[in-house]
């Protein structure tokens, strides 16, 4: 479409010597569909990291589906054990959500260190970790798993959104774990979901 327009331009410029103002709506970009691990790819993950604070790391991204932001500032006082559930909080005007604890995260952190106040990451300068480091976290995981897909922290989110829809979670249920304004952002997980892929074969 853009090509048509800028032809449409030079041949009323060029051609007709007249200004050519009209406004042709461009072509939308086709969404790519997101990289996803499956089950046994995050399991090796988890089994190839020592460091119990990158495996923190990695537990937040795929157990609670936040994202890199999320997890950089992510406190102590925003993990309620006694209920199991995460509370985001966000800036004045804006909604929090909730996300549920999971077993396997609540039994990392109790590892790693509860404290009561202050970032959960932390780095060995004192200071907030920064996303070059969960960046590298992550990509140095699936080097030493193995994997060939290209991983990064968002892929361990998708991974989750995917996972809790094979498993029979209602979507719209996932558009509130993962902070989604719209069903529709949510919806693209449908296309790389495998459960109705594989009721699918059956038929035939």
């Amino acid at each position: 479409m853009r090509g048509v327009y800028f032809a449409l331009e030079f041949f009323y410029k060029n051609v007709l010597n007249e200004r050519f103002d009209e406004n042709l709506p461009l072509a939308k970009s086709k969404q790519k569909l997101p990289i996803v691990l499956n089950r046994k790819e995050i399991q090796k993950l988890f089994e190839v990291i020592t460091n119990i604070k990158h495996k923190v790391v990695l537990a937040l991204l795929y157990y609670a589906g936040l994202r890199l932001s999320e997890v950089r500032n992510l406190k102590w006082q925003d993990v309620d054990f006694e209920r199991e559930i995460i509370h985001l909080k966000y800036a004045k005007g804006e909604k929090g959500r909730i996300i549920f604890l999971h077993k396997k995260l609540r039994e990392l952190l109790a590892e790693y260190g509860i404290k009561k106040s202050g970032f959960v990451l932390i780095s060995e300068r004192g200071k907030k970790y920064n996303e070059r480091t969960i960046q590298q976290i992550v990509k140095n995981a699936a080097r030493k798993a193995g994997i060939k897909k290209k991983v990064t922290p968002h892929t361990l989110r998708h991974s989750f959104a995917t996972h809790l829809l094979e498993a029979g979670a209602d979507i719209r249920y996932i558009q509130q774990l993962l902070g989604h304004k719209s069903l529709r952002t949510t919806q693209i997980y449908t296309h790389v979901a495998n459960k109705d892929i594989k009721n699918l074969a059956r038929l035939i």
